[in-house]
């Protein structure tokens, strides 16, 4: 589903990313760790059209990418982003930011998608006419899966979307989104430095160290401690997964 190749990413003149490459099965959830300034949320700016210099190859379902990304991309690749309240308008209501991406797109049926999707994310009817500032983190990040979700895309692009949570939410975020995987088929690229994250939510993951693709494995060697690298075997250490 997504097909990066040789991917190079800069900023001002300077590249950050270095010619990294890996595959993502349809309905695969597939995580990119490191260290901050490792290049993770810079290669999910790359897709999602944000961070327009870089060469080598982006591919989503088989359809290769240039620099702008058109209705088609939208339909099909939504982003959760890491701070639920930065991400939502202070003064929109949770109903204005759901039929939003509806009206744009001249969807129609707006009143029963929206009654639908925030069941679906385990929110209460009750909650459509609030505020952000009148919502909880853990229910602002609800109302954040919602609004990905509305144009029914295949690809969600997850960027640390449970660190601005407290841990007790974190869990039910993350459980709601393995159901959500579960249910719609949906193929999850996630960056995170979280490896207990990993561990529960992904199948496979691609380590990242200043820019650079160290190895690409699976979850059940993340879960053993059986990672190639030395930087990889690292960042287990400090997870205390081993």
């Amino acid at each position: 589903m997504i097909d990066i190749a040789d991917l190079t990413v800069s900023f001002g003149g300077r590249a950050v990313v270095h010619g990294v490459t890996f595959l993502v099965g349809a309905g695969e959830s597939f995580a990119l760790v490191g260290e901050s300034g490792s290049g993770k949320s810079t290669i999910l700016k790359a897709i999602a059209g944000q961070a327009p210099d870089w060469t080598g190859a982006i591919r989503i379902a088989g359809q290769p990418l240039g620099k702008r990304r058109d209705r088609a991309f939208v339909r099909r690749v939504q982003m959760v982003f890491q701070d639920p309240y930065g991400s939502l308008h202070p003064r929109r209501t949770v109903d204005d930011t759901l039929t939003e991406p509806l009206a744009v797109h001249g969807i129609g049926g707006r009143d029963a998608r929206v009654v639908a999707m925030l069941d679906a994310v385990g929110l209460s009817r009750r909650f459509r006419f609030r505020l952000p500032h009148q919502l909880s983190g853990g229910q602002r990040q609800r109302v954040a899966i919602a609004r990905a979700l509305m144009l029914e895309p295949e690809v969600l692009l997850l960027d640390e979307p449970t660190s601005a949570l407290d841990v007790s939410v974190q869990a039910e975020i993350l459980n709601l989104l393995a159901d959500l995987r579960g249910e719609r088929g949906l193929t999850y690229l996630l960056v995170t430095h979280d490896l207990p994250i990993v561990s529960f939510l992904c199948d496979r993951l691609g380590v990242l160290r200043q820019g650079r693709l160290e190895e690409v494995t699976d979850v059940a060697a993340l879960r053993a401690g059986r990672l190639h690298s030395a930087y990889g075997r690292e960042l287990v250490a400090r997870s205390g997964l081993d």
